[in-house]
């Protein structure tokens, strides 16, 4: 009798004996096959299942960006920590972040330690709560994911509004998937950029077309001539991904197709997004740490919410922060290095002493080869039965 409903059945050794035997016998042994999973929670289900093992060696798999607290740059790491230090603020924010280096290394978690009043919380309605309880004090919530986390910050802003709660601002740091993936396909297609992988085909992030849906990675394909398959977070869904991948590039196809049909849908979920156009527009270009500056690929807070935007709210500085000269996370978010190619990987840099944002994120491709044994090549974890 299965335990969890959608979960054990998506985590069958058999059928991933037979899935791997699918992919082996649709490689075409004449070429290879480079495949992006755009979202770090597919990097982490792979390591942690052991998916690349199940792979041929010509399925090759290259992690990219889709993780929101890798690619934030270090600018705005910066502004959480002046609000933090400099402002006397109630700085609210989800843990990953509170570990993730700054200049020189600060972090909101040493911020804390010194003194300031930074919280964890785990939704953007604690942060309101925690606004109500303090109203004597100026309570600022760091918002921050892509698509996925973006209807709830919206909704405390709506409320925040309705209520009047004059104490309470967002930092908003939301950016958007496709033109992420974008800049990655174009700089895979840049021939003066060498180093860039050869990307074949995408595996589509699973959360954040449960909001868009499936339909604005349509122009992608369309525009850019790669395929791209919405895939689960359980080991099953991706290995029917990559399979479906190999059969639309040995057939010359060029499509979205849907893998995740329990969860995603084309059109998505037309009242959150209903939600995010109300209370956000698009930035006319936002810093990415490892992809530079894209346009219009983040949000920002409408004007009629304006009162509640931290950063109209308060004399933020503004500066170009580069990252650590030897920390190769930017290479790592954009699939060029592994991060056993970068040298402070698990030797300066591990989870409790991270250097870079990618070994810090329960998404971060480092984390991920540090706690699933890709820290040393001969550890391979095998197909696991529970979570």
């Amino acid at each position: 009798m299965s335990t969890v409903r959608f979960i054990d059945e998506f985590r069958d050794r058999t059928l991933a004996a037979r899935l791997a035997e699918g992919i082996a016998a649709a490689a075409d042994t004449g070429r290879t096959y480079q495949l992006m999973e755009f979202c770090g929670g597919h990097t982490h289900a792979i390591f942690r299942y052991g998916v690349q093992d199940l792979l041929p060696a010509n399925v090759k798999m290259v992690h990219g960006p889709g993780c929101p607290v890798c690619v934030l740059p270090m600018g705005r790491i910066d502004h959480a920590l002046q609000l933090a230090r400099e402002h006397g603020v109630i700085l609210l924010t989800y843990g990953d972040l509170m570990r993730v280096p700054g200049p020189e290394r600060m972090t909101l978690l040493k911020a804390k330690a010194e003194g300031a009043d930074v919280r964890m919380v785990y939704s953007a309605m604690d942060a309101l709560a925690c606004a109500r309880a303090n109203p004597g004090r100026e309570v600022v919530f760091f918002a921050i994911g892509f698509e996925t986390t973006t209807p709830p910050t919206a909704i405390v802003l709506r409320q925040a509004k309705a209520e009047a709660l004059s104490n309470f601002s967002v930092h908003c740091n939301h950016v958007l998937t496709p033109p992420a993936i974008t800049s990655i396909l174009a700089s895979a297609s840049d021939q003066e950029s060498a180093e860039a992988p050869r990307l074949d085909g995408f595996v589509g992030p699973a959360h954040v077309s449960a909001v868009i849906g499936y339909r604005p990675f349509e122009a992608f394909v369309r525009d850019h001539g790669r395929p791209v398959v919405i895939a689960g977070f359980e080991p099953l869904d991706v290995m029917q991904a990559i399979l479906m991948l190999v059969r639309q590039l040995n057939d010359g196809r060029c499509e979205v197709e849907n893998e995740y049909t329990r969860v995603v849908t084309r059109d998505g979920n037309l009242k959150a997004q209903a939600l995010m156009a109300d209370v956000f527009e698009l930035r006319d270009s936002f810093e990415w740490r490892g992809l530079g500056w894209l346009e219009r690929s983040a949000l920002q807070i409408r004007s009629p919410y304006a009162a509640f935007d931290a950063e109209k709210r308060f004399p933020l500085k503004s500066a170009a922060i580069a990252d650590n000269k030897a920390c190769e996370c930017g290479a790592v978010l954009r699939g060029v290095r592994e991060p056993v190619e970068c040298k402070l990987f698990a030797t300066v840099c591990t989870p409790e002493n991270p250097i870079g944002s990618c070994m810090v994120s329960s998404e971060g491709a480092c984390a991920a080869y540090y706690t699933f044994g890709r820290a040393r090549p001969t550890m391979a974890p095998a197909l696991a039965d529970a979570s």
